[in-house]
């Protein structure tokens, strides 16, 4: 049978009593969500410990033009589990980051329509000029780069575990006539420009 040392008489139960009324120091009491953040922070550090820090990967980026120069933008890209942690604690935000990053070089509002762990989709009116020259209809695009929101990620303070790659594996500038530009490997769009009728 065991015996436990320490309590002077009484029965077992009110041993139990004697331990569970002892003070508890509160600095090593955990609520359930401090207890998850902790973990998760463990977590995150073991993962860290053992894989190299691949974050960010742009993985497409197409362009959808109407005939009055308005763009469908859909993002594609993949997040590191420690983008995703980043995102669910509320530390960083993609859709927010690539709004800002096609403000900054447009000079025109965004819309973001959706935004996920692996797209976002925005809307941009008039991304593209049109004007008539010699009797024809000419759309012209801008220029586009996504090197200030590198800079911005490199501003996180996971910055240094991470090596982001914005450059889209496939970038699609789809005009209303159906005809396309594509590049590939691309951190930049040159303006591009179309006759459309």
């Amino acid at each position: 049978m065991y015996r436990r040392g320490g309590c002077q008489g009484g029965s077992e139960a009110a041993d139990w009593e004697k331990i569970n009324a002892a003070p508890v120091n509160p600095a090593l009491k955990v609520s359930g969500m401090g207890f998850r953040i902790t973990v998760l922070v463990l977590v995150m550090v073991a993962i860290l410990a053992v894989s190299p820090g691949q974050a960010f990967v742009a993985k497409e980026l197409r362009i959808s033009l109407d005939n009055q120069g308005n763009a469908e933008i859909q993002f594609d890209y993949s997040l590191s589990f420690l983008e995703n942690v980043a995102i669910f604690l509320r530390i960083a935000d993609p859709g927010r980051e690539l709004k800002s990053a096609l403000e900054s070089n447009l000079h025109k509002t965004v819309e973001i329509e959706s935004v996920g762990n692996s797209q976002a989709r925005f809307r941009v009116e008039q991304f593209a000029t049109l004007r008539e020259e010699s009797g024809t209809v000419v759309m012209r695009t801008p220029g586009l780069s996504f090197t200030s929101a590198e800079q911005v990620m490199k501003s996180y303070w996971f910055a240094p575990l991470v090596n982001p790659d914005f450059s889209p594996d496939l970038t699609v500038v789809q005009f209303p006539d159906g005809s396309q530009d594509v590049f590939y490997d691309s951190t930049a769009i040159p303006p591009l420009s179309r006759v459309i009728s």
